[in-house]
C-alpha cells in the first residue's frame, strides 16, 4: 500500500467524481418554478476537458438527477454519466467491469457519506477541503480547494504533471 497519494498519481488512469460538492459547492438555488439552479468552476471544467483529451478514462457517479449535469459534462468530454445513482458502489462495480478498469487505477472524488464504500474501493479516494468529517477521514487525499472551487482541477492537475500531461501543445487548446 502506498504510504503517500503522490505514490499512487502515476498509475491513475481513472477519475470518478461526485457532483454536488465536488464541481459545485453544495449551494443549490432554488427558483419559483421549482428549478435547481448549481455554479460550476471553470477551471475545473478546463482540467475536465484536457484529461479527456488525453485519454483518460472519465465518469460521473451522482445521486442526483438533473439533465443539466449530464449536458455540461457531456461538453467537456465526460462519456460515462450515472445519474440518479441510489447504489454509487454498484454503479463503480459495473462501470469498472464493463470497461476493464482496475481498481488500483482509479481515483475517485466525493464529498459526502453517500460516497465511502466507492472510496473504499479505489486506489486513491480523494476529497475536496470542505468534505464531511467522515469523509476527510477515510481518504488518501484532501485537497486545499473547496468543492466548486477547484479541487477537482487540482486532483486532476496534480496527476497530469506527475504523467507528463499538463503543460503540452494540448494544453494551449481548447
Amino acid at each position: 500500500m502506498a504510504k503517500n497519494y503522490k505514490e499512487i498519481l502515476p498509475k491513475i488512469s481513472t477519475f470518478i467524481f461526485d457532483v454536488d460538492g465536488v464541481f459545485t459547492d453544495g449551494i443549490v438555488y432554488l427558483t419559483n418554478d421549482g428549478e435547481q439552479v448549481r455554479t460550476a468552476n471553470v477551471k475545473d471544467g478546463y482540467a475536465v476537458q484536457l484529461a479527456a483529451k488525453k485519454g483518460y478514462n472519465l465518469a460521473i457517479i451522482s445521486g442526483g438527477k438533473n439533465e443539466m449535469v449530464r449536458t455540461r459534462f457531456q461538453g467537456l468530454g465526460i462519456q460515462h454519466i450515472f445519474l440518479g445513482s441510489h447504489n454509487k458502489l454498484e454503479v463503480l462495480e459495473q462501470f469498472t467491469k464493463e470497461h476493464d478498469i482496475n481498481l488500483e487505477e482509479v481515483c475517485y472524488m466525493g464529498d459526502d457519506i453517500p460516497d465511502l464504500k466507492v472510496m473504499a474501493k479505489v486506489a486513491l479516494p480523494c476529497c475536496p477541503a470542505d468534505a464531511v468529517p467522515e469523509v476527510q477521514d477515510a481518504v488518501k487525499y484532501v485537497s486545499h480547494r473547496g468543492g466548486g472551487r477547484g479541487a477537482v482541477r487540482d486532483i486532476l492537475e496534480q496527476t497530469m504533471k506527475v504523467q507528463g500531461k499538463w503543460m503540452d501543445d494540448d494544453a494551449h487548446h481548447w
